[in-house]
């Protein structure tokens, strides 16, 4: 006689719809391994993928991944663009809380049920993944060292910037109260890599609280990176983005991002 499981979903997160979004380029490798592991969790409704116009086969791999709600771009538009259909699908379909991870199986999807009941105990509004808790992890992981190392740079200078505390402002993992999202402007914000800067930007100036879960740090083949010439373009456009918010904090100048 077969014995059948059933799990059940923990009370904390029962009235919660908790939908997790995926920004795909070029990720028809690693997409179902990504999806496979959030549904796993036991605690995500449904998943969106927004592909922005890849030519891997990644819209063919999302059409075959059970209730995902499947959007692509026409055109490539970039990751920021990619980002803002995700998360108005996700609005739209009425998300208590969205879950961003990147398709490309970097980052452990198993840690969103401790990140999410974080947000679900009112203890923060956004929690990140940090995939740096010891520098001998990022580089075991995979993590190339000159990323590393303007990983720390950043970081020190954004957390000192901003206010914050936090072990990675660059993570593709991030997971969001629906509130964040409704308050935040980031329709206006660019349709690059530097979106994700101006979003936690915006999101600490309206006074949201930011913390982190430790997430394996996980550098693969399939995994998605940027080339030197556009790390080190996304580095400046970061400093940027962090003297404007210290300009606004002071008075002394005003940008449409933080209205």
């Amino acid at each position: 006689m077969g014995i059948e499981v059933v799990v059940c979903r923990h009370s904390m997160y029962a009235n919660l719809r908790i939908i997790a979004v995926m920004p795909a380029y070029n990720a028809a490798e690693t997409l179902r391994r990504t999806y496979d592991d959030l549904m796993a969790t036991g605690i995500v409704d449904e998943v969106v993928v927004v592909d922005d116009a890849s030519h891997d086969g990644t819209a063919d791999v999302a059409a075959g991944l059970p209730g995902a709600i499947v959007h692509v771009h026409r055109e490539n538009r970039g990751y920021g663009a990619n980002q803002k259909t995700c998360y108005g699908l996700a609005r739209q379909s009425g998300a208590d809380i969205v879950a961003m991870v990147h398709p490309d199986y970097q980052y452990d999807p198993r840690v969103l049920a401790p990140a999410v009941a974080i947000i679900a105990l009112d203890i923060c509004d956004i929690v990140m993944g940090s995939r740096i808790r010891t520098r001998r992890e990022a580089l075991q992981g995979g993590m190339p060292l000159y990323k590393y190392i303007a990983n720390r740079f950043l970081t020190t200078i954004e957390n000192f910037g901003f206010g914050q505390n936090l072990g990675d402002f660059h993570s593709g993992f991030r997971v969001y109260r629906n509130e964040v999202l409704e308050k935040i402007g980031y329709e206006h914000n660019s349709n690059d890599f530097i979106f994700d800067t101006e979003f936690l930007a915006q999101a600490i100036y309206h006074g949201f609280r930011v913390g982190d879960v430790p997430i394996p740090t996980r550098y693969e083949a399939d995994s998605s990176s940027i080339n030197f010439r556009r790390s080190v373009r996304y580095g400046l456009q970061c400093l940027w983005v962090v003297a404007k918010f210290c300009l606004r904090r002071a008075g002394l100048a005003r940008f449409r991002m933080f209205q």
